[in-house]
């Protein structure tokens, strides 16, 4: 008889992909139901206590990027979450309330003028923030629509000032073992590490994320700051960044590290190519009960496409 031993990352395809929504879908709305009507979500209040920059909460919402189907409920997207630093399950929300998030210092570094560190606190007040409309896509081939509050990352690398030369952005989350139990595997290549090119960080869409739902962060989706890039599957958002350098070799991202055969640097979304082991056909919307069509780009195709003009020849979709 074979038996089959997993690493910690291969996740089953009954797991992965998203017929077990279903099942957990009566548990979780039962669980949201459950709330009173004052009752804090959870981390909510986390976010919120002792926070130097709550006043920024709510902004102005930028109504730019509209949304073609309803926003997910809120105390859905706080009980759903892939965040590997605190386990593999998605109900991380209790365990992700250990992270500390102030004080909370940013190193940028590399290839920019002046190399620097600032607070998570000091680089919102310096941005401004405003609030957008975007879809989530998972590379689990479920989605979320979620209000988030941020800035666009291009007001990030103009601060930072890059040099000729520069062609990436490499983005690190923080490393805290005594925190974080995820980060005690080996197995992993921790810290968790993501890269994007620098058009895709100059394209309007991409986003430094601070805040959802009119409030600071949750600590469950990556507080104090993450990135969003929607046309990207959701691996590519970064939580709880603590480093971005500016620089001309390509990062290897966490997951193209572990399976660089699944979880490639570009991974794009694309309807009519499979990950290798589900298809990326539909995606379940989470808190409705439906499957739809996944969109190419997820539907952003008029803001990145023509970023990927010429490179046809690399895995873009995965």
């Amino acid at each position: 008889m074979n038996v089959i031993h997993r690493r910690g990352w291969e996740i089953p395809e009954r797991e992965a992909t998203p017929e077990h929504l279903f099942f957990d879908r009566r548990n979780l709305l039962k669980a949201g139901l459950a709330l009173g009507a004052g009752s804090m979500l959870p981390g909510v209040a986390a976010a919120q206590a002792d926070n130097p920059s709550a006043a920024l909460f709510p902004a102005k919402r930028n109504e730019t990027y509209t949304l073609d189907r309803p926003l997910t409920a809120e105390d859905i997207t706080s009980r759903y979450n892939n965040f590997y630093e605190f386990g593999q399950a998605k109900n991380i929300y209790q365990a992700a309330q250990r992270l500390e998030t102030r004080p909370w210092v940013i190193k940028i570094d590399g290839m920019i003028e002046k190399p620097f560190e600032i607070g998570i606190d000091d680089l919102m007040a310096k941005m401004g923030l405003e609030e957008r409309l975007y879809r989530l896509r998972c590379v689990e081939a479920w989605s979320m629509t979620i209000p988030w509050t941020g800035f666009p990352m291009k007001k990030l690398v103009e601060l930072a000032k890059p040099q000729s030369g520069v062609q990436y952005l490499r983005m690190e989350t923080f490393l805290d073992p005594k925190v974080a139990p995820g980060q005690r595997q080996v197995w992993y290549p921790w810290p968790y590490v993501e890269g994007v090119t620098m058009a895709e960080a100059m394209n309007e869409l991409t986003f430094v994320v601070t805040g959802a739902y009119g409030k600071p962060l949750a600590k469950q989706h990556g507080a104090p700051i993450r990135l969003h890039s929607p046309w990207k599957y959701g691996f590519k958002g970064v939580k709880s960044i603590k480093r971005i350098t500016f620089t001309n070799e390509r990062p290897k991202s966490y997951w193209e590290a572990l399976q660089a055969s699944e979880y490639g640097f570009w991974a794009n979304v694309n309807p009519e190519v499979a990950h290798p082991r589900w298809s990326q056909a539909t995606e379940e919307v989470l808190g409705t009960g439906n499957r739809v069509p996944t969109l190419k780009w997820n539907g952003y195709g008029e803001y990145v496409a023509d970023m990927y003009k010429g490179l046809e020849k690399e895995k873009l979709y995965m």
